[in-house]
């Protein structure tokens, strides 16, 4: 019997978050909260963003604040 080749996997990419070195999300910086955000306001989930769980749970707590001052909407 033939042995099967193993196909190689695609290594999954860091945490864009863990790549820079953040230590803190600012809740101020648009650019990067909106591409964390679907066109409708719905936070992308662990899977879909790519970030880590810690940066997802600092990423959650920007948007909430800046939802809470009014500069990402709520729908």
């Amino acid at each position: 019997m033939a042995k099967r080749k193993k196909t190689p996997r695609p290594t999954k990419g860091r945490c864009r978050f863990c790549r820079d070195k953040a230590k803190a999300i600012d809740y101020k910086d648009l650019g990067n909260l909106q591409r964390l955000m679907s066109s409708q306001g719905a936070l992308f989930g662990r899977r879909r963003s790519g970030n880590c769980a810690r940066h997802q749970r600092m990423v959650k707590v920007a948007v909430k604040r800046a939802r809470s001052v009014a500069l990402l909407p709520y729908v």
